[in-house]
């Protein structure tokens, strides 16, 4: 089966059980400051699980393009990558567990869907805990299903070895508990499927920690129960709309469908590894080239979607992850000996690749290109510098015959330069590096990027409230007075709200004078002292775009949309949420204008 086979075939499954098929939202989130990435398809979703009404009704379904980073430094094994694609269906306060399970058994064994083994298959349930009590009817669930296909599946005992009769594992909320997004909201508990993916080997007879950490068992598929409501006092809640939240990750589920043992050695890298190998000369199956390639192929196609979707490399948020993983990808590159730029030769093999699937790749492939150059060069000038430097140490060194932990990360975190390029350096001047304090200093640094990729900030749209839903209304509103004050050509790139502040990026290629910040902090402070009645209507995106609606990334909207207006001054098309009336929102108050990238402009302000 191919990905895009199935891709199809979960739409079409779907489709059947009455689900509407809701686009891909970008991976640069629009008004959620929680993450810095779309990490899951449920990002987009959040107001909409939290009561709001979607304009497709309650039951959706999709393809949602993500990013996470948390394990940056597991790529190249057989599963962990950057860039994945997640098919995602959820239930509004529509149906709960028994449909869940009963659809992922049907979809996964069923002959007319996926047709995979079910004796190979494996999952886990919530253990229970103080917060909430074990989940026997997802376990009942589940036993029903197996007993269709003549499976005895019973739960684990307390040494979690898992068996052909014991396939059911129940664990603690590390493993098999979901959210919230923020430190408050919906979450729940998770049930989710493994595959056995090397059935030569064996009957399955080993703790579940061991056969997953030995690459036997692949997670594929994960259903959320949104139960709860985690309040602020820490103590959780039911809640009146149940939700169901569940994504399969569609490169792993190619993988068992196919046969193979790894995510790398399938159609989604298999065109931008023989890319590689092109460039560089060497083949994937070399012993020293198999991780290298993959690491390449996999922060390559991440940064190019990342970049089209609107990030571009820098030194904070999400442009240090950008930054970071194309920097990460040239020195793999020099492992294998590439010295001339070949990034935005890779992109091009990934934007041929998705094209026909995500569009928008081929629309920005000059800007991809571009940034990709841009950063490569600049990058490979640090590295020259790195070298110079190295040069310094080792002669500082000499006398200690060894460069010490510290030096070796300085190089590191200065210059890009990794332990293994220090090492060989080191040795080529009879030279030895202190690894121990080496690490210990990266494992400090390892912390800090988890933080950086997971998102710094606390509270957003899925739980700050009150407040947050005022400064998006305000938002709204600044929208509209930039447009009025400076034209036409003002369009939103971006946006970030919490619970403190609003950020708006807007297309503007000058600095805005005192007198034009003067007159659109009084045009917003004018529309919220006529206290004007916020109002929304569901609509077709064409209705909507007839009417004179704003809109940001045009690939995320299906055929129905919700259109906020506020009188004649602003009426844009969006997910909410917000105030009812402008006059709740308090004076406005622009605290700095600056540029955020060429053509762009940023405004950070408070409503007071």
């Amino acid at each position: 089966m191919t990905a895009k086979e199935l891709r199809q075939k979960y739409l079409d499954f779907f489709k059947e059980k009455e689900h509407a098929i809701i686009p891909s939202a970008p991976l640069v989130p629009e008004n959620d400051p929680t993450v810095l990435f779309t990490t899951a398809g449920m990002h987009p979703l959040v107001p909409f699980l939290m009561g709001e009404k979607h304009p497709k009704g309650k039951r959706l379904a999709n393809v949602q393009k993500c990013v996470r980073t948390v394990d940056i430094d597991a790529v190249g094994d057989n599963r962990h990558l950057t860039f994945f694609e997640m098919l995602g269906n959820w239930s509004l306060g529509d149906y709960f567990k028994r449909e869940a399970i009963e659809w992922s058994f049907e979809f996964l064994v069923g002959e007319k869907w996926l047709g995979l083994d079910p004796r190979r298959l494996y999952v886990t349930v919530f253990e229970g805990d103080e917060d909430a009590v074990r989940d026997e009817e997802s376990i009942r669930i589940w036993q029903e299903q197996f007993a269709k296909v003549d499976i005895k599946a019973e739960p684990v005992g307390e040494e979690k070895i898992v068996s052909y009769e014991k396939r059911i594992i129940p664990l603690g909320k590390d493993d098999n508990w979901w959210g919230p997004a923020g430190e408050t909201g919906p979450c729940g508990p998770c049930t989710e499927m493994f595959y056995d993916v090397s059935p030569e080997l064996g009957e399955v007879n080993d703790t579940f920690e061991n056969l997953v950490k030995n690459f036997r068992l692949m997670e594929i598929w994960n259903d959320v129960f949104m139960e709860f409501n985690k309040k602020a006092d820490g103590t959780f809640e039911k809640m009146a709309q149940q939700n169901v939240d569940t994504g399969m990750g569609l490169e792993r589920t190619l993988v068992v469908m196919s046969g193979k043992d790894n995510v790398f050695d399938t159609e989604f890298f298999q065109p931008i590894i023989r890319k590689i190998e092109e460039i560089c000369g060497k083949k994937y199956d070399d012993e020293n080239s198999k991780i290298p390639m993959r690491i390449i192929a996999d922060h390559l196609k991440a940064a190019t979607f990342m970049i089209a979707d609107g990030a571009l490399p820098s030194n904070v948020e999400r442009g240090y992850v950008l930054r970071r993983l194309i920097r990460r990808a040239v020195r793999q590159g020099k492992v294998l000996g590439i010295e001339d730029n070949f990034a935005s030769k890779i992109a091009e093999a990934v934007v041929d690749m998705y094209k026909d699937i995500y569009p928008e790749l081929e629309k920005e492939k000059d800007k991809i290109i571009e940034e990709l150059d841009k950063e490569e060069v600049k990058f490979r000038q640090t590295l020259e510098k790195g070298l110079k430097k190295i040069k310094e140490i080792i002669a500082e060194s000499r006398s200690a015959e060894k460069i010490s932990g510290e030096k070796a990360f300085y190089l590191f975190s200065t210059y890009g330069f990794p332990l293994e390029l220090t090492k060989e350096i080191a040795s080529e001047h009879n030279m030895a590096v202190d690894e121990d304090l080496y690490r210990e200093q990266f494992k400090k640094h390892q912390e800090l990027s988890r933080t950086v990729s997971a998102g710094m900030f606390k509270g957003g749209l899925a739980d700050a409230g009150e407040k947050a839903a005022q400064l998006h209304t305000a938002t709204h509103l600044l929208l509209a007075a930039l447009r009025e004050i400076l034209g036409d050509h003002v369009i939103q790139k971006g946006s970030n709200i919490n619970n403190e502040r609003l950020r708006l990026d807007f297309s503007h290629d000058k600095k805005m004078t005192l007198e034009e910040k003067a007159k659109a902090e009084e045009l917003v402070n004018e529309a919220i002292s006529k206290n004007i009645e916020v109002k929304c209507e569901e609509m077709t995106l064409e209705n909507a775009q007839k009417a004179g609606a704003l809109g940001v990334f045009g690939e995320k909207y299906g055929d129905k949309v919700k259109v906020y207006s506020i009188y004649d001054f602003s009426k844009e098309i969006c997910g909410g949420p917000h105030a009812a009336r402008t006059g709740e929102l308090g004076k406005f108050k622009i605290k700095k204008e600056e540029a955020s990238s060429a053509g762009v402009r940023r405004i950070k302000a408070v409503l007071e």
